[in-house]
This record gives structure tokens, sequence and C-alpha cells, in this order.
């Protein structure tokens, strides 16, 4: 079941898909298809969207090099569900993403939290969208095992059962692997609140691998009641609680370390790591976007924002942070332009942001395909 996730069965695409579907005359009169493809795919995908129909289709075929799209689970207060949406940066709407075999009815709101919401976990790892972790609607925990969304598939699959189905925990990857720490079962135990357990998406061509293995436990369970962005740099898992104590798990060696004072100091809001080399930070009380030097142990300010007040969600990747503010407003940054840029996307129409994510755009067959206004 877990198979397809490997980015390396791509191909099997291709076996599959009806290249005459594509189009009705040549991609470039005079070339044959798979030679203009080639040239194509060298040529960014905005431009190849704006020519012509036949390459506007070309940029969603499953073969051709995907570009990076932002994904968002919001919350729906009219039916109680979680939906995943696609923004398509080169037509700037949101998209339906196949839904689930079954309904998302998640535990987000509950009178006895007014305040606060309670967490739906995902990640991004290897291209995919997983669900790690939420709370059912009589509070146990929501998910026994890894729920996974393929955009190049457009398919979900399941993951290995975990050991124990958790909410309120440390989750996050580094490379292909997949870690949950700490956290509450459907009871607290002293047990689930100090272990770790990984599932290598990498490793799973065989069978036996498809698991979770148990790693070296935490030394206690302060990890326990918060959910945590288990962010992933430089191959360690970077984990910071709302009491603002930091650890660092070193997933090369399988080693827990402290976190350096300076990183847990500058840790204020949600944390994102750029390919898992660069963090940035926000700090969600005075709007700053900051970026962590581990050479002086301190966070650099990059620029202020007033929207970014309030911030509770971050993602990064392609030279790009995408950051869910206070007011539910979704802001991109190009932290690669000197000086960085940002534009806010809208989003749809009485749906709560929980969750950001970018990943591979969407493959189909149409580029013709219903929208969300």
């Amino acid at each position: 079941m877990g198979k397809s996730l490997n980015p390396s069965k791509r191909q099997k695409l291709i076996a599959h898909y009806d290249h005459r579907h594509l189009q009705e005359q040549p991609l470039i009169p005079g070339l044959p298809d798979h030679v203009a493809e080639l040239c194509l795919s060298r040529v960014h995908p905005s431009l190849l969207y704006s020519v012509c129909r036949s390459w506007r289709r070309l940029i969603y075929c499953p073969f051709f090099p995907p570009f990076p799209s932002l994904y968002a689970l919001f919350f729906s207060s009219s039916d109680n569900e979680i939906q995943l949406l696609s923004f398509d940066p080169m037509s700037s709407r949101w998209e339906t993403v196949p839904p689930p075999p079954n309904p998302l009815r998640l535990l987000v709101h509950h009178p006895s939290f007014l305040c606060r919401n309670l967490p739906v976990q995902s990640i991004s790892v290897s291209g995919n969208l997983v669900l790690l972790a939420a709370t059912a609607p009589n509070f146990n925990p929501a998910l026994s095992r890894p729920l996974i969304f393929s955009p190049l598939s457009r398919s979900w699959s399941l993951g290995p059962p975990m050991e124990t189905p958790r909410r309120w925990c440390a989750a996050g990857a580094s490379g292909p692997t997949v870690y949950v720490a700490s956290g509450i079962g459907s009871n607290f135990s002293t047990d689930v609140a100090r272990s770790l357990e990984k599932w290598d998406l990498g490793e799973e061509d065989e069978m036996d691998d498809f698991r979770w293995k148990k790693m070296r436990q935490l030394k206690d369970g302060r990890f326990s009641t918060d959910a945590i962005d288990a962010v992933g740099w430089r191959r360690k898992l970077c984990m910071v609680n709302v009491a603002k104590q930091g650890i660092l798990y070193d997933a090369a060696n399988d080693i827990w370390e402290q976190m350096p004072e300076g990183m847990v100091g500058g840790w204020r809001g949600p944390v994102a790591a750029m390919d898992e080399e660069v963090l940035y930070a926000v700090d969600e009380g005075k709007g700053l976007l900051t970026r962590y030097n581990q050479d002086s142990d301190n966070w650099e300010v990059i620029m202020e924002v007033e929207s970014l007040r309030g911030a509770c969600q971050m993602a990064a990747a392609g030279g790009r942070l995408c950051v869910i503010c206070g007011d539910g407003e979704i802001l991109v940054i190009d932290v690669v332009a000197a000086p960085p840029k940002f534009w806010a996307v809208q989003r749809p129409a009485e749906l709560e942001p929980l969750a950001i994510h970018i990943l591979p755009r969407l493959s189909r067959l149409d580029f013709l395909l219903p929208t969300v206004s």
C-alpha cells in the first residue's frame, strides 16, 4: 500500500498514461513530442501556462517536472469536516483535492476549549502530505496509522499501524523518514510520553520495513501535552514546547542533545527549515521574520511585517515561506529576493486554515478542473 509513495515509482505513471489525450497537435511543430517535452521542461511553467492550451496541459502531466504548489488543511464549520485544498500558483486558484476514502471528521473545536484549537498534526515528506495525529470526537486519538496523500498520483494510502496511536505529540521528518515523539494515547502513559518512533518511506520496498521502529527514548515526558513541530534541520529534529523548553534529536546517531541557548531563545513562534538547511522563525508577538545563525547562535532579523503578528504555522520550500497568520490570512514570502517580497493568498470563504504545506502540484489529465472560489 505504501510503495506508491516512493518517488522512484513515478515512472509507473508514465506507462499507464495515454499521451494521445494530452493534445490534438504536436507540442512544437516539426519535433517529435518526446523531444519537445525535453525542450519545454527547461522553460519555467508560468511561461508555458500562458502560451497555449497544449503547453498548459503539459505542465500538469504526471511525467512533466512538477512545480511547487501550496496545500492547506482547512476546517469547515458548516459541515464540521477537514478539507485539503491546493492553491495552483499558475492559475492563482484553489482546487479541490480528491478526498480520502473516509471523511475526515476530527475534533477541532470544543466548548471546553473555547480559545484553543484541538490540533490536527500533518507533515510534508518526500513530496507527500502525511496526517499523523488528531483528536476523535470521543477525545481518543483519531488516527491509528498515518494517512498519506500523493499529489503526483492524486491518491490516498495508509502507512503502517502505529503501536500506540497518539495526539498532542511531536511530529516531523528528516529526509524520507517520519518521526513521532511523546504525546498522549487514549490515556496518559509514561512510556508513550517518553517514546520516539520512526517510519522510513525510503525503505518500504521490503515489507519487513513497512513498520514503525522504536528509537532512543526521551529522558522525561515534558513534551507530551503539546502539539509540536519537530523541525528537520541538518539531520537533526528541533523541538520546543509551549514552556520554551528545547531539545535536539540527532537522527544520524540516535541521541538526544540539549538545544543551544540562542536557538531556543529565538523560538518565539512558528519555525520552518528551508531544504533542512536554513531555519526561519516568526516572532509572533512582534511580527518579525528571523533566520538562525549557527555560528553566532542567534536569530538575525530579516524583515518586519505587521501581518505576521499572531502567526501560528509555517512551511518552507523553493526559496519561499508560507505562513498562516493570526487572522487566518495566508502570507507568502520570497526570501531569495533582495529585499524579500511578500504577498497574501486569499483563502476560500468560510474555511479556517489549520496547516499549510508546500508540495508538488497536482497531476491531472486536463487543466480544466473544478475550483473553489
